[in-house]
């Protein structure tokens, strides 16, 4: 295993990670992190997994991590994430290996899930499952396409027999197009059915993030994988206008759509009324008419989640996943 550089923070930085340790962050090296997501630790009690099951992702063999620990080029209100440290130009130092980095979320990983052996509600061979994790779900904080190695990080996982779950604001379309080795799945982040909408949610830190996202999902049609555009509704700021998102989400004719409402929890309930919060009956409507607009079927739903999926209707499920 390659040693794992020392992480050494400025000053201005101590608190914001003492913030990232408390709320059950692991730092791997200097700018990744793991935490364990709440379908994780479900899915090891024997209870329900992810709605991402949908693609085949186990949750309980899924790590939730990140190459760029606070660094974004956005400022979105609906975030629950902490925005203490964000900066568009991120880390000034030397990056961190991809394997470094794997190496590392997977003993964070096995760290953080050693004290589920001893539960009553978790079965030996469910333990052992999840101390060889499967997927990798690049989503957990900062915006990972600014990570310059990241096209290595998805082969090194593909290497370890490992599916990648890319998630991505769009705005780096030139990092996409470069991509060596392509994610299973690729996820695209559409915050807005027009620019205005889209800079009034997102605040981005760069002056053409709307373009640079329309960009992407031009390029996105091209790509061969798995192909995901997921809506964040936030009520009374972004479910509106479902004829101008079918518009773009028809530039890149992605095989999902993911109807996802937004979420009144962590740092975003400082910014966003619990209101903003669509409840499983207002995503499915608004599902339903993005679905009439794309030409698209609706596939299922999952209520705790909030989320609705639909798919291009020549997409033949039974071969992707279990619905």
């Amino acid at each position: 295993m390659s040693a794992i550089p020392m992480y050494r923070p400025s000053r201005d930085e101590v608190k914001a990670l003492e913030k990232f340790k408390k709320a059950g962050y692991r730092i791997v090296g200097r700018h990744s992190a793991v935490k364990i997501c709440h379908w994780t630790k479900t899915a090891l009690r024997g209870g329900k997994f992810c709605y991402k099951r949908w693609y085949g992702i186990r949750s309980h063999r899924c790590i939730q991590m990140t190459p760029t620990l606070q660094y974004c080029n956005m400022m979105c209100i609906f975030c629950w994430r902490f925005h203490s440290i964000n900066r568009v130009s991120p880390y000034g130092g030397d990056w961190d290996e991809p394997k470094t980095i794997l190496d590392g979320c997977i003993a964070a990983q096995k760290e953080l899930l050693s004290g589920f052996k001893g539960n009553p509600k978790v079965t030996i061979q469910r333990f052992n499952e999840a101390m060889d994790p499967k997927h990798i779900a690049i989503s957990l904080d900062g915006e990972p396409t600014l990570y310059p190695y990241l096209s290595d990080l998805i082969k090194e996982a593909k290497v370890r027999g490992m599916t990648t779950f890319l998630v991505t604001n769009g705005t780096m379309p030139e990092v996409l197009k470069e991509l060596e080795t392509l994610p299973t799945n690729l996820y695209i982040s559409l915050y807005g059915p027009d620019e205005e909408t889209h800079k009034q949610i997102t605040r981005p830190l760069i002056t053409d993030s709307w373009q640079r996202t329309i960009k992407s999902l031009e390029l996105m049609s091209s790509l061969n994988c798995r192909k995901v555009v997921r809506l964040t509704l936030v009520k009374n700021y972004t479910m509106k206008d479902a004829e101008k998102y079918a518009d773009l989400i028809k530039l890149a004719m992605p095989e999902f759509v993911e109807c996802k409402a937004y979420m009144h929890v962590g740092e975003s309930q400082k910014r966003l009324p619990r209101e903003a919060m669509p409840n499983m009956e207002e995503v499915s409507a608004f599902a339903k008419e993005l679905k009439d607009f794309l030409g698209y079927v609706l596939v299922t739903e999952d209520s705790d989640s909030r989320v609705v999926l639909l798919a291009r209707s020549d997409v033949e499920l039974s071969k992707i996943a279990s619905f």
